[in-house]
Parts: C-alpha cells; sequence; structure tokens
C-alpha cells in the first residue's frame, strides 16, 4: 500500500514539473513573437491623414482647422 501512496506523489510531482517547464517555454515563446515599431508620420501625411478624416465627415471645419494649427505649429 505504502507503494500506491509513493507512486501517486511521484506522479503528481512529474505532472507539475512538466506543467511548469511547459509554461516556462510557453513563456518564452510568447516573449520573442513580433515586435512593435513605432513611425512617426510626416507633417506632410499627417495633413494628408487630417484632410481625409474631413472628406469623410470624421471632423468639422472649425475641428480640422484646430488640429491643422497644431500640426504645423508643432514643427516649427
Amino acid at each position: 500500500m505504502k507503494n500506491n501512496g509513493m507512486k501517486k506523489i511521484i506522479i503528481s510531482s512529474l505532472a507539475g514539473v512538466t506543467l511548469m517547464v511547459w509554461l516556462t517555454g510557453c513563456s518564452f515563446a510568447l516573449g520573442t513573437g513580433s515586435t512593435t515599431k513605432v513611425v512617426n508620420a510626416t507633417v506632410g501625411q499627417q495633413l494628408i491623414d487630417l484632410k481625409k478624416a474631413k472628406d469623410i465627415g470624421a471632423l468639422s471645419d472649425a475641428e480640422y482647422d484646430q488640429e491643422k494649427a497644431k500640426i504645423l505649429n508643432s514643427k516649427q
């Protein structure tokens, strides 16, 4: 009977260790996936994007003028 109890402990321990090793491997794999690259748009691209937003109705004329002024003033 002692043998069965010992076997259960050993199997449980091995299962736990296996799970920890597997999860550690997963966390390393997740950390090495893709990277995010930040690209700063040029003033011209920002103005083009702003105009597109105005053209589709996402911005009013006043909002467009305000944002355009911010873009132009921030680059001086």
